[in-house]
């Protein structure tokens, strides 16, 4: 919880909320999710900041990550293996205060269905970090080497965004239990 003190008085607020976005929800945004709850929990701030992932469709709901994904993301120290993905719900617009979509097709999605006044919450992954790239390529037709390009992408990402976040919303890694 991030705590702040008014006229001397310290009151709890809820922990920021991020939803990572791609279409299926079993390669990049729980590669995403992974990697961010990773860094939270290193860093001690998985009490401040909560991440989960969501799917534009529900193709693969109730299932794991792809084998690659839970393998390429084990292979860097990251455990995949509780995630199951779901689709999005017109819930997670009001719930998470961050709205991460994978690639611009997945905006589009987002965007399509965002209800009014929501729509500030919606952005890229990649607009955070120093890749260069906008967008994190689907790996789910290419090779084993697409999985390990999207934990490069994710891992610079969510690094950006973490301290982004820190800063914008004021949340004090002393603080953090």
């Amino acid at each position: 919880m991030n705590s702040t003190v008014e006229n001397g008085v310290a009151s709890t607020t809820r922990p920021v909320r991020i939803l990572m976005v791609c279409l299926g929800n079993i390669c990049r945004s729980p590669t995403a999710e992974g990697v961010l709850r990773s860094m939270l929990q290193a860093q001690g701030l998985h009490e401040h900041i909560l991440v989960d992932s969501a799917g534009t469709s529900g193709w693969h709901e109730g299932e794991p990550p792809d084998l690659r994904t839970i393998h390429a993301a084990s292979n860097r120290g990251y455990d995949l293996s509780s995630q199951r993905s779901r689709p999005l719900v017109p819930g997670d617009f009001e719930e998470h205060d961050y709205i991460l979509a994978m690639d611009q097709q997945n905006l589009r999605d987002l965007a399509r269905v965002c209800p009014p006044g929501h729509h500030n919450k919606l952005g890229l992954l990649l607009q955070h970090g120093s890749t260069g790239r906008s967008q994190v390529p689907d790996p789910y037709e290419g090779s084993v080497a697409g999985f390990d390009e999207v934990l490069d992408l994710c891992e610079n990402a969510c690094a950006a965004l973490l301290q982004h976040l820190v800063v914008q919303h004021g949340i004090n890694r002393g603080d953090a239990r």
